[in-house]
């Protein structure tokens, strides 16, 4: 009887002596899978970049008054300068009265001091039922005007307004086109 009862506790005895060293040979292999260095290969580094980001999200205020709501899909922040590049910008530019003008553009740069942007190629802005496109426009944050010194059209269902430049002062709600200025009205057309 009692070497049963030895036979019944040395057999529990070795199998766990045997899981403590499995379990001790599996510890080293890992240890010694996360000490091995990581090799990165063709990596590239922008040396002009401080930082990078994959998503950009800002809103502007002023005295607790929304004045703009910006989205990017990228942007760069330049070690040297007080500039962001942004990739697919969304602007959305609020009046005085709070009414929305939406811009959307393939390129931006934000003056990170200033807030100043400016905004390049396939350029489109709405405001209620006109469109405005261009290649090139400009937005200063202290006036609150969005301005293009490139031609710009301005569109309202079957109307048509085309002009070199073109300044908009968001809180009166008027737009001023220069230079050349043509269009093709309808009778629908509404100036507001």
């Amino acid at each position: 009887m009692i070497k049963s009862s030895k036979k019944k506790l040395i057999y529990p005895l070795i199998g766990l002596v045997v899981c403590m060293l499995i379990g001790l040979g599996i510890f080293f292999y890992v240890n010694r899978l996360l000490d091995t260095p990581i090799t990165i290969k063709k990596i590239s580094v922008d040396s002009t970049a401080a930082l990078k980001l994959n998503i950009l999200e800002q809103i502007s205020k002023k005295n607790g008054i929304t004045e703009w709501k910006l989205k990017a899909s990228s942007a760069t922040l330049l070690k040297e300068e007080d500039k962001a590049i942004l990739k697919d910008v969304d602007v959305i530019f609020y009046t005085k009265e709070n009414t929305p003008v939406h811009l959307t553009a393939d390129e931006g740069i934000l003056n990170t001091l200033t807030h100043d942007m400016s905004f390049l190629k396939n350029v489109i802005v709405r405001h209620e039922t006109y469109t405005l496109r261009t290649e090139k426009l400009h937005y200063e944050k202290k006036p609150h005007i969005i301005l293009s010194d490139v031609h710009v059209t301005l569109e309202d269902g079957e109307s048509v307004v085309e002009g070199d430049s073109m300044v908009t002062h968001l809180n009166q709600n008027k737009t001023i086109l220069q230079g050349h200025v043509k269009g093709k009205f309808s009778e629908n057309f509404n100036i507001p």
